[in-house]
């Protein structure tokens, strides 16, 4: 949620931003409209409500003669301050919705445009030329034994899958490498629900526009998280926290689950979009004035990892118009998958600012002792889709894939074999 008094400030950086992201302006003079009226019918009440209890103190005093027109006057009063009261109470409603609609402010200096608007910050690493006929990472996987996309499907549905064998290690192994490197970054691991109630759905921005990316438990009132982002931003929800433990990092393990509505025909084949996946997400509660150096820190974590499992990647800068509702700035990486010969999207990075901190109730006490709204950051550091990559970039012309150097304590070998020589 963006800053009522910011806005009445600067409306100018809402209109802004709005446009940026493609977004209707208007919602700018309509917030300060219902702002304004809300303050008038708010002072309304407050000034009838003293001089109700000025009269009512005056009852008790007055003349018999002067009681009984006392008496009018106060009952007279009394409808006024309920009447005044439930105004107040309901232009303050319709406000509260309004806001609660408005995405968060862009970041200055990220791109504006749509989903194509992206600016390519820079470029890691050469996509490696194969001398022979790269495979793609399904038939890779299960040459390997390592993806059984029918038996997935049999269980489940169309775009589910099971990782078999050396697959499940190699995810296993992937996703443990991420933890450990992020403690000794002095993140603190953490295993969340994977089921959250609707005010933290709410509150962390995934109810408007991504509500229908979301399954939903009716009966219980449930839904599923597709990132850890939820239960982690959640986690210190109406909360003051001390400032000096900021910045707070927390980096979690979890189950994902997406819809995907909307995608159907795209990506198919293979892994790369599912309903299910596993992912480990750093989540970073901050002073706002160190958000922006915090997200830098976030990216270079993420790029650190790819580095290291020797894979060519691209870093992004999101246009507004392909942000997140809570996002302020979003870094994505993306891989060069071979087989498709493009780059596709690994990780993302997205400084939320103070918007999902207000939602939730997320504080900190600054030097002088007063409760502020604390920013929040999210960063991919590891998920299921990283396979497509490792497979496609490290494979063999017989099949085999070697598993970057770095990984190999995680998977316990230092080469995948193909189980079926055909």
């Amino acid at each position: 949620m963006i800053d009522l008094r910011a806005l009445r400030d600067d409306p100018d950086r809402l209109r802004v931003s709005q446009r940026a992201r493609g977004e209707d302006e208007s919602v700018v003079d309509r917030l300060l409209d219902l702002d304004s009226r809300r303050r008038a019918a708010l002072t309304r009440f407050e000034s009838l409500r003293a001089e109700q209890k000025t009269v009512g103190k005056s009852v008790s005093k007055a003349s018999p003669e002067e009681r009984e027109e006392l008496l009018v006057r106060a009952k007279s009063l009394a409808a006024n301050v309920k009447e005044a009261e439930a105004e107040a109470e309901r232009l303050a409603g319709e406000l509260d919705s309004l806001l609660a609609s408005v995405p968060n402010l862009v970041e200055e200096g990220a791109p504006e445009g749509g989903v194509d608007d992206f600016t390519v910050v820079e470029e890691s690493g050469t996509p490696r030329a194969f001398d022979f006929a790269p495979r793609d990472h399904l038939e890779l996987g299960e040459m390997l034994g390592a993806i059984d996309m029918d038996r997935g499907a049999k269980v489940s549905g169309a775009r589910f899958y099971f990782l078999t064998g050396v697959g499940a290690m190699l995810e296993l192994g992937l996703l443990t490498m991420a933890m450990q490197r992020a403690v000794a970054d002095g993140f603190t691991p953490m295993v969340p629900p994977v089921l959250v109630k609707s005010e933290t759905m709410e509150g962390t921005g995934f109810l408007g526009e991504h509500s229908a990316e979301v399954y939903h438990l009716p009966a219980d009132d449930l839904y599923l998280v597709g990132t850890s982002e939820v239960p982690l931003a959640g986690y210190h929800a109406g909360e003051i926290l001390p400032a000096d433990a900021l910045p707070n990092r927390y980096i979690g393990w979890s189950s994902c689950f997406r819809r995907e509505a909307g995608s159907y025909g795209k990506d198919t084949r293979g892994i790369i979009r599912v309903h299910q996946f596993n992912k480990v997400e750093m989540f970073v509660y901050t002073h706002p004035e160190q958000a922006h150096e915090e997200h830098l820190r976030l990216l270079a974590w993420e790029r650190r990892m790819l580095d290291d499992l020797e894979l060519p990647y691209r870093v992004v800068d999101i246009a507004g118009g392909d942000l997140g509702t809570s996002a302020a700035r979003k870094y994505d990486c993306e891989a060069w998958i071979p087989t498709q010969g493009r780059y596709r999207e690994l990780t993302s990075t997205s400084n939320c600012t103070d918007f999902q901190a207000r939602r939730l109730n997320i504080r900190y006490r600054d030097g002088e002792g007063r409760p502020r709204f604390a920013a929040t950051l999210n960063g991919t550091l590891a998920t299921t889709r990283w396979i497509v990559a490792i497979l496609e970039n490290h494979q063999q012309e017989d099949g085999s894939v070697i598993v970057p150097e770095a990984l190999r304590p995680f998977v316990g070998r230092d080469v995948l074999e193909p189980v079926d020589k055909k």
